[in-house]
């Protein structure tokens, strides 16, 4: 791992690479997704069993899962997994069954103004399959959208080389009560989502994180469909000062590192003599790690230590970086909180290691990557919601402005609109 030493007000050039290592990838790859989003539009079916074969090698056949399969994929999970599934369901649904709009109601004698809330009809969730299946991405995608009302809720997620879909991934969807599950990855998956095919009636609203393409393919069909974010590759920051433990911090950096060869692992610490032995013990954990392959070369290229002179400044970088996990591994930690405004989600303390946050407290673990935390937020049942206005004017009300209206709308000089009030003016 680099260790850079950062004064205050100093300008980082490593902050930007951190910030922005997708946004080359997604230009590279934009043409292609082009040509796969157009392929799927014009053969359906077809062209995902064309791109399962070309970059799976996988023979789709049926491309919705039947409903004997996802019983035998539940079937065959052990049931302390099928029990780990359900608590951390209930979990999930409990956080965000406190995430609903309140009331909007303003109401004088003569006028009513409202908001209504409803949900978007269909949901497509992406789901990664294929060799690395994320069934805790069924929980944290399908359940928002169940408490937010959504009634059509389609799942797709990469085959795996028998043509199956992971059996992991299968559980979790009924444990969600899902039995809408399709077999596709890839752009070609998140095109066949917004557009349909033969077999896949086409959504309003697509989330879940991916790859380079799959993001590439999100943005794209935004404005067709709405997406929740364009996830980059995953991202940790610690916060730590002297007296944080040396192997929980680097435990907690690599369990990042292993996501993917461009997952960002960060610290930021007030002591070099900290950050040495981080780095060290950092090394030491690598050397036995299963998923040694993927880290090492995320570490080595994007594995970055900042040492500053103060808490003050730590938290700057960390602001400016708006990573999506930032652990506090701090004293007071909680304390501390309110100097972040730009992070996915904070784990505080050091028991809140985020893997906690992936799979089990209840908090979102699809959140804004690659700097996008300054603007966008984890998801949540809110982004399956839409907000409609509502206004009602009795004659009453509408007399008393009635030449104000007409006046705005002859200033910007829209006489249809002034004429739809000065006819009600002239009954």
């Amino acid at each position: 791992m680099k260790i850079i030493n950062v004064n205050k007000n100093q300008d980082i050039r490593e902050l930007a690479l951190l910030t922005k290592r997708n946004r080359e990838k997604l230009k590279q790859v934009q043409d292609s997704v082009e040509e796969i989003i157009n392929n799927v539009r014009e053969n359906g079916d077809n062209a995902l069993r064309e791109y399962a074969k070309k970059f799976d090698k996988v023979d789709l056949g049926e491309i919705r899962v039947t409903p004997e399969e996802i019983e035998e994929g539940y079937e065959s999970v052990s049931p302390e997994l099928i029990a780990v599934l359900t608590e951390a369901r209930d979990n999930i649904r409990a956080f965000h069954e406190k995430q609903l709009y309140a009331p909007v109601m303003l109401q004088t004698e003569g006028k009513k103004l409202y908001q209504m809330v409803t949900p978007v009809k269909r949901a497509g969730l992406y789901v990664p399959g294929g060799n690395y299946p994320y069934p805790s991405t069924v929980l944290m995608d399908a359940v928002p959208a169940i408490v937010a009302g959504v009634k059509e809720i389609a799942i797709i997620t990469p085959a795996k080389g028998d043509g199956k879909v992971s059996a992991n991934i299968l559980a979790a969807a009924k444990v969600c009560g899902i039995t809408e599950v399709y077999k596709s990855g890839g752009a070609q998956a998140i095109a066949a989502l917004a557009y349909g095919t033969e077999s896949i009636k086409p959504v309003d609203m697509i989330c879940g994180p991916g790859n380079v393409y799959v993001t590439a393919a999100k943005r794209s069909v935004f404005g067709d469909v709405n997406i929740d974010m364009l996830a980059g590759p995953s991202e940790v920051l610690v916060i730590a000062d002297d007296k944080a433990n040396v192997r929980y911090v680097a435990a907690d950096l690599l369990s990042q590192a292993e996501h993917d060869t461009q997952a960002a692992s960060i610290l930021v610490t007030t002591s070099y003599d900290f950050a040495l032995k981080v780095k060290d013990e950092v090394e030491r954990q690598l050397s036995e790690l299963p998923t040694k392959e993927v880290a090492e070369i995320s570490v080595r290229d994007y594995g970055t230590i900042f040492v500053t002179d103060d808490l003050e400044n730590a938290f700057n970088i960390a602001n400016e970086i708006a990573p999506e996990h930032l652990e506090l591994a701090i004293e007071n930690a909680e304390d501390h909180v309110k100097d972040v405004y730009n992070a996915g989600t904070v784990f505080v303390g050091e028991y809140t290691p985020e893997p906690i946050g992936d799979y089990f407290a209840g908090t979102n673990h699809t959140i804004p990557t690659s700097g996008t935390a300054k603007f966008y937020s984890p998801l949540s049942t809110y982004d399956f919601m839409k907000r409609t206005s509502v206004v009602k004017y009795e004659k009453s009300e509408f007399d008393k402005v009635a030449e104000k209206v007409m006046l705005f709308a002859e200033t910007e000089g829209l006489f249809a609109h002034r004429n739809s009030i000065k006819v009600r003016t002239e009954e």
